[in-house]
């Protein structure tokens, strides 16, 4: 085991590392805007973009994949707008690796800021209303406080899934040593290569990272729950 520790190339881990907390970045913040935006919608329009949010958690993540690489492919009109206007690339880059990460993780965060902002109380709003607050400083100082174990637990999930994703991003992102190669990337390239050693270490090292997340979510659910015993 010495021997393959001093022989891997470490850049898996940081790039995995690196996609995982800039993806949870954006989708945390995507996620409750979003959750914030359905709950002030009708049901009709309500279930309709509930559908397109929450579709990329039940499509096969290599479908996701490849309608993002239709998407910003240089030959196709967006990417081609973003490379010629903005010098943005996504194919083949690390910035896919987040727009991968991005496209599959939000689902997680947005149904879970979703779920805890239905379990606040609405007698608080009222209250806030009451007060003359704004609905900007209700949502930001009454509904987010009161849904913060929710919204928190979703952040942290979405943080795993980002650091695992595999199927969007070798898709978008290929598979790049040093530079788009995550973990879960590198696990299947070192497998079809015939590296079963190196491609084990990889998996003790992300199992071990997700039982830190599993414990994570443990310790806010626990938080959450303690919480909640109190206002009773």
């Amino acid at each position: 085991m010495l021997e393959i520790i001093q022989e891997i190339n470490w850049s898996p881990l940081f790039i995995s590392l690196k996609t995982g907390v800039v993806a949870t970045f954006f989708s945390f913040f995507l996620g409750i805007l979003f959750a914030w935006l359905i709950m002030r919608v009708n049901k009709k329009v309500k279930w309709i973009l509930d559908g397109i949010l929450t579709m990329p958690l039940v499509l096969p993540p290599t479908v996701a994949g490849f309608l993002l690489l239709l998407i910003f492919s240089l030959r196709r009109p967006v990417g081609g707008f973003l490379n010629a206007e903005f010098g943005l690339r996504f194919v083949l880059t690390w910035p896919g690796c987040v727009i991968a990460a991005v496209a599959i993780a939000f689902p997680l965060m947005y149904r879970n800021a979703r779920g805890a902002f239905e379990q606040v109380d609405v007698n608080l709003l009222y209250a806030g209303r009451t007060l003359g607050m704004s609905e900007r400083r209700i949502f930001w100082k009454i509904i987010v406080p009161a849904a913060g174990p929710g919204i928190a637990s979703g952040t942290v999930l979405t943080f795993a899934r980002a650091l695992g994703e595999y199927g969007a991003t070798s898709m978008l992102a290929g598979n790049i040593l040093g530079k788009t190669q995550t973990i879960a990337v590198a696990i299947a390239s070192e497998v079809a290569g015939g590296n079963y050693d190196v491609a084990g270490f990889w998996v003790i090292v992300i199992v071990l990272l997700s039982f830190v997340v599993i414990a994570a979510i443990n310790i806010i659910s626990g938080k959450g729950m303690r919480n909640t015993r109190g206002w009773y």
